[in-house]
């Protein structure tokens, strides 16, 4: 048997079981009778339980995590992968979309990274592309957010730059990709966006421009980008980078500059311990408010150090995100989203650590910080309200950090409250805007017996919120925030002023 035409092969009769698969799957083979040869370019098995049935789907427990935190936007695919060690092995969307057996394959960027994890045979086949990112941002509700190579292959590798005569191809990417997510049928890649069974756009809104780059060079090739993708999509967000790190020489060069080029939106990355995180609160309490707005686009506490093996998603580093995102959403009127990274992890197949959600071949589970981030998620408000001690806002007082919002649509005060000491604190909080006494409220409280206490696939909820009932009395309320504690509380009222 022979063959020229690469053609998909199907192989029918097979049922998948209830559960996603097999902690240790055995190899399955295909024989064929007779004599000639065979060519096998790809071959993929996948089961019919996907997500929302979708062919080449996604596993459902998964997304069902992802889902239930009802999140704002969904940035893909990742950061440094964008880069590649080095041009040849960038990240290029184009070869992500159209038929799954005619997508262009490339050796994972993370293949031989970590010393303490080399994984030279790790390859992308891209069944995973940008077709079924945007799909599956559209499935849960969220805004999609593509970033894509900007000339440039990671800084931390080979620092491979294109020269600027050929910068062009780059840029005409972006356009494309713009063109793919939003353009009318009849154009040529929202044409194969219809034909891939998507005929109504996407509503792309922001894209980004490079991932963890820096210097004049990266200043160089997004001035390019700027000016093209404007010209031609005027309200279309740019997404920037200022570097690793959340401070120093290569952050203020970006900070200032892409602030005099009136950058759309900047992302900051912080890979910290836990009191980095504590120390940070106020980060944004003095930012300016006619600038840029702030992408919080990766950060986790790191247990250990970055990088680590040793790095685990304990409380502590949960309890300190809690307190620091407290900050985030005080000063929503200039950090415009923030986002946990990475997403997610097999727990036999890593190379970093800490990640928000882990799973094997059957199940998964949320770690702490999933929480953390599911209770801000779906407890934000519509606007916020100031939540002072002695005229500061209360971030790090006594180890207390908080911040506040109201729910108009339901009448509702949110209260988030970390303790971060050792021992329970009743803080009593005045309500100004609240007409009615005796309000019902509902707590919804985070807590662990020690710092380092995790998750796990055989505990999956030993660190989740639970409800407790509690009056908000005349215009004051006094919780119990026990120790090592994260509390939401929604205080039900139908008459508040703002």
């Amino acid at each position: 048997m022979s063959a020229t035409t690469p053609t998909p092969l199907t192989v029918s009769g097979m049922k998948a079981s209830a559960a996603w698969g097999s902690k240790k799957a055995r190899p399955i083979y295909i024989g064929f009778d007779g004599q000639g040869s065979v060519d096998l370019d790809m071959i993929s098995l996948f089961p019919d339980h996907t997500w929302k049935h979708r062919a080449n789907g996604l596993r459902p427990d998964l997304v069902q995590l992802l889902a239930d935190m009802h999140p704002g936007f969904i940035r893909f695919p990742g950061g440094c992968i964008v880069e590649g060690r080095d041009l040849t092995n960038r990240y290029q969307w184009k070869n992500t979309v159209g038929p799954v057996e005619r997508r262009k394959g490339i050796i994972n960027r993370w293949n031989t990274e970590f010393a303490h994890r080399l994984t030279p045979d790790y390859f992308q086949s891209f069944g995973l592309g940008f077709f079924e990112y945007f799909q599956l941002a559209e499935d849960i509700g969220a805004e999609p957010l593509p970033i894509l190579n900007c000339g440039m292959a990671c800084q931390f590798n080979t620092s491979e730059v294109v020269a600027m005569p050929d910068i062009d191809a780059y840029v005409q990417d972006a356009l494309d990709l713009i063109e793919f997510a939003n353009g009318d049928p009849s154009t040529k890649w929202g044409g194969l966006r219809a034909a891939m069974g998507h005929p109504e756009p996407f509503h792309l809104k922001m894209m980004g421009v490079g991932n963890e780059q820096w210097g004049p060079q990266y200043i160089e090739r997004y001035k390019v980008f700027q000016q093209a993708i404007k010209a031609r999509y005027p309200g279309i967000l740019l997404v920037n980078s200022t570097g690793p790190d959340p401070n120093g020489e290569k952050f203020d060069f970006l900070n200032d500059t892409l602030r005099r080029l009136h950058a759309d939106i900047l992302d900051e990355h912080y890979y910290r311990n836990p009191e980095w995180f504590l120390q940070n609160a106020t980060r944004y309490d003095h930012y300016d408010r006619g600038g840029p707005m702030i992408f919080a686009g990766e950060y986790a506490a790191q247990s250990d150090k970055v990088v680590s093996v040793n790095n685990r998603n304990n409380w502590q580093c949960a309890l300190a995100e809690a307190a620091f995102m407290t900050g985030l959403e005080r000063n929503a009127g200039v950090v415009r989203m923030a986002s946990y990274a990475p997403l997610f992890a097999h727990i036999d197949g890593w190379q970093w650590a800490p990640d928000l959600i882990w799973f094997d071949n059957i199940g998964s589970y949320g770690t702490p910080d999933y929480y953390v981030q599911k209770l801000f998620a779906t407890n934000k408000g519509d606007a916020t309200l100031a939540l002072t001690r002695n005229g500061q806002p209360l971030a790090g007082q006594d180890g207390l950090y908080a911040s506040a919002a109201i729910d108009t649509a339901s009448h509702e005060i949110i209260l988030k409250l970390v303790n971060t000491t050792a021992q329970a604190q009743s803080p009593t909080i005045r309500l100004a805007g609240i007409r009615k006494s005796n309000a019902p409220a509902t707590a919804l409280v985070l807590t662990a017996a020690e710092p380092g206490a995790v998750n796990s696939l055989d505990n999956p909820t030993a660190i989740s919120p639970v409800a407790i009932k509690m009056l908000c009395r005349g215009k004051t309320i006094t919780p119990t925030l026990g120790p090592y504690s994260f509390s939401v509380i929604r205080i039900k009222n139908q008459a508040i002023d703002l």
